[in-house]
């Protein structure tokens, strides 16, 4: 049985807890839900009639209504077409005796989000609910990534003119067009995701749900219960069964995010979902069919891995059916006016300022640097320099400091005539990286050259803190 109860302790993104308005006229019955809510995390609010019931909702906002069907006066389904005309994002869920769930299918028809059939136990109240709000969050968050998708992620906004960023479009247009598993190269800070969006939302399943799994920030031991879920008690800590990413996807896209950083049992796994889409938990239980489009995306080069044995060969032709490869910016640098002038445009109205100008001296300036981080530390770069700037223009002497430095004749280091100590030499870089990141380990590891975890395990070999990385 799916926990998704447990989203309303630790998975929400943008608020702390949920609330549950329980609307019970029985005192022991709305006591007893009242706490079993509570100990679940959930804010919970009671009352004892439809009446007491509108007049909370008319003061206060709550996530879901569990009311009973049968009360005196405003009974359970009056109480639902009053309470959607007053809250339309509250979802209602109607707990019924078994003589009463023809009714029961009714109230669903008018707008109810589920049903409780009376007598039933904590499981069961719990699961109803969290998958009741489960629900709720993933049409949220998809109308808001509908809405946004006209100034965010349609090709007009993904710019460049330069022949590599054209291929990029016109293999991205035809992604669109079909069904099959796209595989997007490139740096990090190049525009994977972005690409993804558009593939998605421009497709026939825009109005099903686009979910994003970052495969390098999951730990290892938890890949396959994230991407496909598992049952209660499947390991220590698995108090509840969980719904895996590919279930929740399922109708729309997943996108796994770096991919090449997956580790080789964890890849069988994925290669049977692509194949036969059939989806089973950890921990045992019935496979799940699921229709699900993936959109895969990685910096690493898959090819290599395949060869020193980190990827298997036979999910990489599994995945390698349409490639999009996206160019880092220092190989479209013709791209950099254009780039410039459309995150002058979009800053400006992110930071509420009228967008000042730049001087050409800066623009040369970017000319000759070589962007590590790509699309995104020219985004960054340029929110900072828009906040600073002063009498309306943006010149040469605001510029951070890796700017000034000579550009590099070649990209060969010189060996010195006494020659080096190798492995101080691995560690001097990984320091000037860590400082010149500030410690965030994913943008140090770009600087590198290197994957997360690739970092992460040589930050343990030297025993460098990234805190500290001066020591």
């Amino acid at each position: 049985m799916p926990g998704a109860h447990s989203l309303a302790v630790t998975e929400s993104e943008s608020r702390m807890s949920y609330t549950v308005l329980v609307t019970e006229d029985d005192r022991v019955q709305r006591e007893i839900i009242s706490d079993i809510l509570r100990l679940a995390g959930y804010e919970v609010r009671t009352v004892a009639s439809g009446t007491e019931s509108l007049e909370m909702l008319r003061s206060e906002e709550v996530d879901v209504l569990l009311s009973d069907l049968k009360m005196p006066g405003m009974d359970g389904l009056e109480l639902l077409r009053r309470a959607k005309h007053l809250r339309p994002d509250t979802e209602v869920v109607i707990m019924t005796a078994h003589a009463t769930i023809k009714t029961a299918v009714t109230a669903m028809k008018e707008g109810a989000a589920d049903y409780l059939e009376k007598p039933f136990d904590k499981d069961e109240l719990l699961f109803v609910i969290g998958r009741t709000l489960e629900r709720s969050e993933l049409r949220r968050q998809n109308q808001q990534l509908r809405e946004l998708v006209a100034d965010s992620v349609s090709l007009g906004n993904i710019v460049g003119e330069s022949p590599a960023m054209q291929r990029v479009f016109e293999r991205t247009r035809r992604a669109v067009r079909v069904n099959s598993t796209v595989l997007i190269l490139g740096e990090s800070g190049t525009g994977k995701e972005m690409i993804a969006r558009h593939i998605h939302f421009e497709g026939p399943r825009r109005k099903k749900p686009f979910i994003v799994v970052n495969c390098a920030a999951i730990p290892d031991n938890l890949v396959e219960s994230e991407l496909f879920g598992h049952e209660k008690g499947a390991f220590t800590g698995a108090e509840a069964s969980r719904t895996g990413k590919f279930e929740i996807a399922d109708g729309g896209t997943i996108f796994l995010d770096e991919i090449g950083d997956m580790h080789l049992e964890s890849q069988a796994k994925l290669l049977r979902v692509l194949q036969d889409g059939m989806v089973e938990r950890v921990g045992g239980g019935k496979p799940r069919q699921v229709d699900v489009r993936a959109i895969v995306a990685t910096n690493r080069n898959l090819r290599k891995a395949v060869d020193e044995g980190e990827f298997r060969e036979d999910l990489y032709f599994r995945l390698d059916v349409l490639s999009i490869e996206l160019p880092p910016l220092r190989d479209r640098i013709q791209d950099l006016p254009l780039l410039v002038n459309h995150f002058r445009d979009k800053l400006s109205k992110k930071i509420g300022i009228a967008p000042p100008a730049i001087q050409p001296e800066v623009l040369e300036a970017f000319r000759r640097y070589r962007w590590p981080g790509n699309i995104r530390e020219l985004e960054h770069t340029l929110e900072q320099l828009f906040i600073l700037a002063e009498k309306d223009a943006v010149t040469v002497d605001m510029l951070p400091d890796k700017f000034h430095a000579p550009a590099p004749v070649s990209g060969e280091f010189v060996l010195p005539p006494g020659g080096v100590v190798l492995e101080d030499l691995e560690q001097s870089f990984i320091r000037q990286a860590l400082e010149r990141s500030g410690g965030q380990i994913k943008e140090a590891a770009d600087l590198l050259g290197l994957t997360y975890k690739t970092l992460q395990y040589r930050l343990k070999k030297h025993e460098i803190d990234r805190r500290k990385p001066s020591e």
